[in-house]
């Protein structure tokens, strides 16, 4: 019964974080139907590097005093998604473009956004609504299989240690074992 329990808990971990759009394929605002002109997002997302996005507002929207908030949520490849995290974005002189930086963690699937958008008329909409904007990292593992530039059918590409790392510790072995060498023939 336990065991059910648990299998049962994984697969709703799972469906979050595989919830909506297709596999490996980022998802972003369409600008037709959006008080949107343009959006930029690093792609994919890599665990540890800087994922940056900018979304410009158009003209229109600028023009009546329109503003952004704009929320980050990552999920990780384990099922398990962050609770949300409304950024502070950098805005343009001109008020257009909004701009935020977050840093994924190790063995992050995407980068989830929206937008909320406030008004003058003191309305607010969310883009999208009920949902996100996603950017997919590197190496994800979605419906029971992995995917990315950084994957192999077992997982993500383990990053090599560095040519340095590995001749150190091999110095440091050989001269431990010529110390213990060292000490066995005078006793």
């Amino acid at each position: 019964m336990r065991n059910a329990f648990l299998v049962a808990l994984m697969l709703m971990f799972v469906s979050v974080a595989t919830a909506g759009g297709t596999g490996g394929q980022d998802e972003g605002p369409n600008t037709a139907e959006t008080p949107f002109s343009a959006y930029e997002a690093t792609s994919p997302s890599v665990d540890g590097e800087t994922w940056t996005m900018s979304l410009t507002l158009d003209q229109s929207a600028v023009d009546n005093g329109t503003t952004m908030q704009l929320t980050t949520q990552i999920c990780t490849n384990d099922g398990v998604c962050d609770p949300p995290v409304t950024q502070e974005a950098t805005v343009s002189e001109d008020g257009a473009v909004y701009t935020i930086s977050v840093t994924p963690p190790e063995d992050h699937t995407y980068v989830n956004w929206r937008a909320k958008v406030s008004y003058t008329d003191g309305d607010d909409e969310f883009h999208p609504f009920g949902d996100w904007y996603r950017t997919w990292s590197s190496c994800y593992y979605n419906d029971g299989s992995w995917g990315g530039s950084a994957s192999t059918d077992d997982g993500c590409v383990e990053e090599e240690e560095s040519p340095g790392a590995g001749f150190a510790l091999s110095l440091v072995a050989l001269t431990v074992a010529a110390a213990i060498g060292g000490r066995s023939r005078r006793t």
